[in-house]
């Protein structure tokens, strides 16, 4: 007779797996009566309100005539109220203002000890500490739905992860002969107006898997979009190595390591979630590495004090303008005062660009020269974050001898294989001689080409390679290439007056891979 082990039991074998890995990643464990209790039992509430005022309090104080006090009790209780948006414009509306809400904080008037008035900052999360958040998980987190006329009044996600009592992860598990698919319809339909989505307006991160296959996404996200995670740097796996001794080492508990440690949990978050008008975006894996290298190129200087350049490839229909917007958002947290000049070659991708920049969080920040006249008003200027414009329209500021010198100026070439050499490209040299020029391109390679690509076979699982290209000069060009069946990335580093002579050499070198 052959052992049947009933689906409960095989599921809540993979769960009871994933609660232990939390525990030794450093999360509080809270039952699932705990969880309960900490809601006084109205499963409605989502927040931990209770574990929220206490984080609150601890790591908010403002400082006045060279002294540092605390929060009213009433502006604490005002925060943790303003944080429950209403759902009534949507949920994607909703959680964009909750998002903003946790990336930058919300202001309060304090009555000061001279009888004044002034506003601070209560910031729902220490961006700069993290370990001065506390970090909470729980399971079977049973949440009242918004319809109650059906006979079940609630849904239960199997795993929530908590950054001060705000649920920011969601997990649910299938047993590894269910598709993940399953999973993933769940969580979608959990944000059903009728189901739960009072608690995916406040979701970041949400995850369907089993021991063998585990996918990724954030709020809203279709089923078509939800992508797969893979570590460029294995080093990573040491640590959990050093997690997981007495057994098999699974791929979810690698994505649930990857994604939900505490610093890269944090990271991913603050700095890798966009929204894209009513879309709710988070970073593919590729995306994700290849911005974390081009920064630390970035902060890389030469011998006369430049910062190095480099170059970010992507298949078209993979997400280069999300990769450009990302770059862009962490460029302007992490360098104070940079500037940002996105280059085109059209006058209709230059108006697409600043849409493309407005829709995803940029809006007032973002200027466009529609003239040479006004590219070299607002160079001058100095004051715009965000500067679009069509190459040519250099023309005018080196007509003017102008010159600037400003070297945390990020130029951002788009479809930089068209722009990135001859006369135009001397020109922007000129006015801008210590820029960083970043280029991105998404143009394919000749059908000729991408079958000799395809034909090798290096699309059908993913795979990352880091080295140099040899050029004519015997010049070595560093790159990174992460590839996966849905979507190619590079970046190397760019020696910009050899780029006509790096171009083919790329090609050449894709074949061969």
């Amino acid at each position: 007779m052959t052992n049947h082990i009933p689906e409960y039991s095989e599921k809540k074998a993979i769960q009871n797996k994933v609660v232990e890995l939390f525990k030794k990643m450093g999360y509080k464990y809270i039952s699932e009566q705990e969880n309960k209790d900490l809601r006084n039992n109205n499963l409605k509430n989502v927040v931990l309100k209770d574990i929220l005022k206490s984080q609150l309090i601890k790591i908010n104080s403002y400082e006045y005539k060279g002294q540092k006090y605390k929060f009213s009790e009433q502006s604490i209780n005002n925060a943790i109220n303003d944080l429950d948006v209403d759902l009534g414009e949507g949920l994607i509306t909703t959680s964009e203002k909750i998002y903003k809400k946790l990336i930058s904080g919300e202001a309060y008037t304090e009555k000061l000890k001279d009888g004044s008035k002034k506003s601070y900052t209560i910031n729902y999360i220490d961006w700069e500490n993290p370990e001065n958040n506390t970090y909470h998980f729980t399971e079977e987190y049973s949440v009242e739905k918004q319809d109650l006329t059906g006979i079940k009044k609630t849904k239960r996600p199997d795993i929530v992860v908590f950054i001060n009592g705000i649920p920011l992860g969601i997990i649910e598990l299938k047993k590894d002969s269910v598709k993940i698919s399953e999973g993933i319809k769940q969580i979608i339909n959990y944000q059903n107006d009728k189901n739960i989505p009072h608690l995916f307006k406040y979701s970041q991160i949400v995850m369907a898997g089993n021991n063998n296959e585990v996918k990724y996404a954030t709020t809203g996200t279709a089923l078509n979009f939800w992508s797969i995670w893979n570590e460029e740097n294995t080093e990573i796996y040491e640590e959990l190595d050093k997690l997981i001794t007495d057994r098999t080492i699974t791929k979810l508990d690698k994505n649930i390591y990857s994604l939900f440690n505490k610093n890269r949990f944090m990271e991913l978050i603050r700095s890798y979630i966009l929204f894209d008008g009513r879309i709710k975006k988070i970073a593919r894996y590729q995306q994700y590495f290849a911005i974390k290298e081009a920064l630390k190129n970035i902060n890389k200087f030469d011998k006369f004090g430049k910062r190095k350049g480099g170059l970010i490839w992507h298949t078209q229909g993979s997400g280069k303008s999300l990769t450009m917007v990302l770059l862009a958002k962490e460029l302007n947290r992490t360098i104070p005062n940079s500037k940002i000049i996105i280059i085109t070659d059209r006058i209709h991708l230059d108006k697409q660009i600043k849409n493309t920049f407005n829709n995803a969080g940029f809006k007032g920040n973002v200027v466009r020269a529609y003239s040479g006249n006004k590219l070299t008003d607002l160079l001058k200027e100095g004051k715009s974050s965000v500067i679009t414009t069509v190459i040519n329209k250099f023309d005018n500021a080196m007509n003017k001898k102008l010159v600037i010198n400003y070297s945390n100026i990020f130029v951002m070439v788009d479809e930089s294989h068209r722009t990135q050499y001859g006369e135009l490209h001397n020109k922007m040299k000129y006015v801008l001689p210590n820029a960083c020029y970043i280029g991105f391109t998404g143009t394919p390679l000749m059908k000729k080409d991408k079958n000799g690509f395809y034909k090798t076979g290096t699309l059908s699982g993913v795979r990352t390679r880091a080295g140099y290209i040899k050029g004519k000069n015997k010049s070595l060009y560093p790159y990174i290439i992460m590839i996966n069946q849905h979507q190619f990335t590079l970046y190397l580093d760019l020696l910009n007056q050899h780029f006509a002579i790096f171009m083919p050499l790329l090609l050449k070198f894709m074949i061969k891979l």
